[in-house]
């Protein structure tokens, strides 16, 4: 039997929300296999797990730059929420924003040879702000969208910035649906776009939960057919309800505007990464005693 760790417990429980001797009992049962955990306790729950995000664990900003049907959408990671405010630090994100959207670097790491408006390479900048404020800091990711249409974006405070490649409708539709994106956290544009591993897993949760009610099987299929339509409704961004007028999707607000959302990103600072936690007690503790 695999070994079931207190911190694979309290991980399980940060995605659930349900309790530590639950969570272990599931642990066990699933013989140390999170993931098939997580799928028993949701059977026996009924707990919408999927819905708990990775926590944000790290800190930083994200920051945007469009124009002109192009736009970039970049997470810059620092250790301490103080650094994360700094006038220096922020412009320093700006700047990355601004070179990802206009030299269309392939990944990270070309990313960092771009030269900013200021001449220096990304790189170069990160290094400088780094010796000036004190801190490691990374450019952990970034998307561009370049359209014949239009592009639009939305920060939430620092901390989730959204980019929308859209047609149609107007910038106010598109900072709406940059906005929704934020709010609903749809995974997708559409059903069609759903990764079939994701929906065959909840098929398979939701036929165990209906097979529990005991019910003839033509009526559990129904029910089966009933939730993944709900789910596929919860977690594409146009069968969601519009954050602003929740009696009418998504869906038909494109609809009735004559336009389309061809794709979208969301960043969240510091999602899934793990961030240590400091006992300063325990520091403090250690250190009366030198």
């Amino acid at each position: 039997m695999a070994e079931i760790t207190a911190k694979m417990v309290a991980d399980l429980r940060a995605a659930t929300g349900l309790g530590m001797m639950e969570c272990k009992k599931a642990l066990v049962e699933a013989d140390g296999d999170v993931a098939k955990a997580e799928e028993i306790l949701r059977i026996k729950s009924g707990n919408k797990a999927a819905k708990m995000a990775g926590r944000i664990a790290a800190e930083g900003v994200v920051s945007t730059y469009v124009d002109a049907g192009v736009g970039a959408l970049v997470e810059i990671n620092c250790e301490t929420d103080f650094v994360a405010k700094d006038e220096n630090f922020l412009a320093f994100a700006a700047a990355v924003a601004k070179a990802a959207a206009v030299a269309n670097p392939a990944d990270v790491e070309a990313l960092a040879n771009v030269a900013t408006d200021s001449g220096e390479t990304v790189e170069e900048a990160r290094k400088a702000i780094i010796a000036k404020l004190g801190e490691n800091m990374t450019i952990r990711r970034f998307v561009r969208y370049a359209t014949e249409g239009k592009v639009a974006t939305y920060l939430h405070g620092s901390k989730i910035g959204v980019i929308v490649d859209f047609a149609g409708g107007d910038e106010q539709l598109g900072r709406d649906i940059a906005m929704h994106i934020a709010a609903s956290k749809p995974i997708c544009v559409s059903k069609e776009q759903v990764p079939a591993d994701k929906l065959e897993t909840e098929r398979k949760i939701y036929t165990a939960q209906a097979a529990e009610s005991g019910k003839p099987a033509d009526i559990v299929a129904k029910m089966v057919e009933g939730r993944i339509a709900k789910y596929l409704a919860e977690v594409t961004l146009l069968g969601q309800p519009f954050v602003k007028n929740p009696d009418q999707t998504v869906e038909k607000l494109l609809a009735e505007k004559g336009a389309k959302v061809n794709a979208f990103t969301m960043f969240v600072v510091g999602e899934g990464i793990e961030k240590a936690v400091v006992d300063y007690a325990a520091e403090v503790a250690a250190a009366a005693k030198l």
